[in-house]
């Protein structure tokens, strides 16, 4: 059962479900649970979310919030993204606690990924 008032699910845009699913798939081993031909869901993956068809994608740019990952090897998980078709928005770097980089999905939202 969710907590009360706590953070339970994330939604993101994607122009192309299959590509998104696709590249979480090969890169973090998510499964997902089609509703339909407009959204597609994913569950024990840290939190639950889903992917709902549109033409946006989210950015730190314009105001998004960023949902990070954690990785214990960060060099690997990069090249994994980069084969997997996404993009590194911003190359590793440092900040008090440790590293991280940022990438894009294939349809373009933004996410991170830090290390010790």
């Amino acid at each position: 059962m969710p907590e009360h008032e706590k953070i339970n699910y994330v939604e993101y845009p994607a122009r192309d479900l299959e590509t998104v699913k696709a590249f979480f798939h090969q890169v973090f081993g998510w499964s997902f649970t089609d509703y339909g031909p407009e959204y597609t869901s994913f569950a024990d993956e840290g939190l639950d979310g889903g992917f709902y068809r549109a033409d946006l994608s989210a950015s730190t740019v314009r105001g998004s919030a960023l949902v990070v990952f954690y990785s214990k090897d960060l060099e690997q998980t990069l090249k994994k993204i980069e084969a997997a078709g996404g993009s590194i928005v911003k190359p590793i770097f440092s900040f008090p606690g440790g590293r991280r980089f940022h990438f894009a999905d294939p349809n373009g939202n933004e996410f991170a990924v830090w290390s010790e």
